[in-house]
């Protein structure tokens, strides 16, 4: 690897994540630095810079005089941002199942508190971002709509004072990139999907938390629907 230190640390860190995803490092496995720095022929001061981090992320256990164990799925830190996105190139259709659920079940309830306590500007900036997504999905922006989705969802989740809502507003965002970079979002988006995103726009604007409710579950329920196909025939019950 001819790359910088910090190049090296983020693709060693995003080889190594990756192959505990996908079993390639299976839970169980005992593994040393050097055997690392062997596999992956970097430096031995990088392999410890990315044990750090994957030890973070509870995919790693050092055990001293044995080495790192390499940790189950249920020890991981499975809304870190880097774990999802690791998920999402080894097993896509298990990871957006689980994050679509996720989202059905907390973005309306947030999208309910936003019109409840958002403040002026916050709604002010959700109904500019409900109008950019219109312009840009008319234009079929692919790139720039899926911009101003993440920063809509995200000034929603943050909107309503809540620190755990506002906290997943990363994991929205690799969920909108996935689903985008999975081909599963239509060049021109649906007009019901815009205009729903008007309708919780309005509704937190007019502080009608039963309305900004109702639009939200209609616009996750939507996402759920247009790519159920995609897990279909994903076993709930797997390894990692």
């Amino acid at each position: 690897m001819g790359e910088n230190r910090g190049n090296l640390h983020e693709i060693l860190r995003d080889q190594v994540g990756q192959d505990i995803v996908a079993g390639r490092l299976a839970a169980g496995t005992i593994i040393k630095a050097e055997d690392l720095r062997a596999r992956y022929d970097v430096s031995l001061s990088v392999v410890r810079e990315v044990v750090r981090v994957l030890e973070s992320l509870g995919m790693l256990q050092p055990i001293r005089r044995v080495g790192l164990v390499v940790l189950a799925m249920s020890e991981w830190m499975l809304l870190d941002p880097l774990v999802i996105r690791w998920r999402m190139t080894e097993a896509p259709a298990r990871q957006l199942r689980s994050l679509t659920e996720l989202r059905v079940a907390i973005e309306p309830e947030a999208a309910g508190l936003a019109a409840q306590h958002a403040p002026a500007e916050a709604a002010e900036e959700i109904m500019g971002l409900a109008a950019r997504m219109r312009a840009t999905g008319r234009q079929g922006d692919v790139e720039a709509f899926l911009e101003a989705d993440v920063a809509f969802h995200r000034a929603v989740l943050g909107a309503g004072g809540n620190e755990l809502f506002a906290a997943f507003d990363t994991v929205i965002g690799e969920i909108l990139a996935g689903r985008t970079g999975a081909g599963l979002m239509p060049k021109f988006p649906h007009p019901d999907a815009l205009q729903w995103h008007f309708d919780v726009a309005d509704a937190i604007g007019g502080q009608d938390a039963e309305r900004a409710k109702e639009a939200m579950a209609k616009i996750v329920a939507k996402a759920d629907a247009e790519m159920e196909s995609v897990w279909a025939d994903e076993p709930r019950h797997q390894g990692n």
